[in-house]
């Protein structure tokens, strides 16, 4: 039985978007109901990087807005999310909830999907993620090329890729917002599986990029990690990002910010 989500109608609501999962717990216990359901379904885990983009892009977030599940990503999501609605909200990354997910898949006999990244980081995460999801059901391996476009016609060859597949839960490694707006032109087009948005984390179980350390990621340190290691791309993103939460932080204070889920302004 799927757990009660709904809290008594609360749910956290971050400069304008719901949180719907709360916790790991939460998270996984939907995403296994509905992908043994055959729903189709996306999730999505918002961070500062994707609120930015919200903010720019009306296709971004609009596929957030019709998202089933969200989840907060990042500490200062999380801490945002507990501040609007004074509920507990665990961070829940697509990094973290990768291998649990196929270890659910392989015990509910599930088929599974990856898609992005490059074939050779496709086959070495499979194998790994096997290790300990015995029995893993992998029906589709798709790396687009590049500059693959998700409203494009190659987007809709590979959907129907993914549907004649049967797989039931699909996991899109193409980075945002290219795999948030494939999940929801998926889900719009009734695809029977859940598409779980996890960015870099086939590459961290390929082991072809390394994730920060455990201690880092406990310490809500992963962005300085992701900072030192690669400073010429996250250096624009995190000032954006440091930006943003200023502007959402200063907007909850003056009542100036989104009108939220409800009609009402944070």
């Amino acid at each position: 039985m799927m757990m009660d989500m709904s809290h008594n109608g609360t749910l956290p609501v971050v400069d304008g978007q719901r949180i719907t999962l709360r916790s790991m717990e939460e998270a996984l216990s939907a995403i296994a109901h509905d992908a043994a359901h055959g729903m189709p379904f996306s999730v999505f885990t918002l961070n500062l990087d994707h609120l930015v983009k919200r903010r720019r892009d009306p296709a971004f977030r609009s596929a957030y807005a019709r998202a089933r599940h969200v989840t907060a990503d990042g500490w200062p999501v999380a801490w945002l999310a507990r501040r609007s609605a004074g509920l507990p909200v665990d961070r829940v990354t697509g990094a973290d909830m990768l291998r649990p997910l196929c270890e659910i898949a392989a015990v509910l006999d599930l088929p599974v999907a990856f898609v992005g990244s490059t074939p050779e980081v496709l086959m070495e995460a499979t194998a790994r993620l096997r290790e300990t999801a015995a029995g893993l059901k992998v029906v589709a391996r798709i790396s687009p090329p590049f500059g693959f476009d998700p409203a494009g016609p190659a987007a809709a060859h590979l959907i129907e890729d993914i549907r004649k597949s049967g797989a039931r839960l699909c996991f899109l490694a193409l980075g945002a917002p290219k795999q948030e707006l494939l999940a929801d032109r998926a889900v719009s087009a009734g695809v029977e599986c859940g598409f779980i948005c996890v960015g870099a984390a086939v590459d961290f179980a390929a082991g072809a990029q390394k994730r920060a350390p455990a201690w880092m990621r406990g310490a809500g340190l992963e962005w300085a990690w992701r900072l030192m290691t690669d400073p010429a791309r996250m250096t624009g993103r995190y000032a954006a990002s440091a930006a943003v939460l200023a502007r959402i932080l200063w907007e909850s204070l003056t009542g100036t910010g989104p009108v939220h889920p409800g009609g009402k302004r944070p």
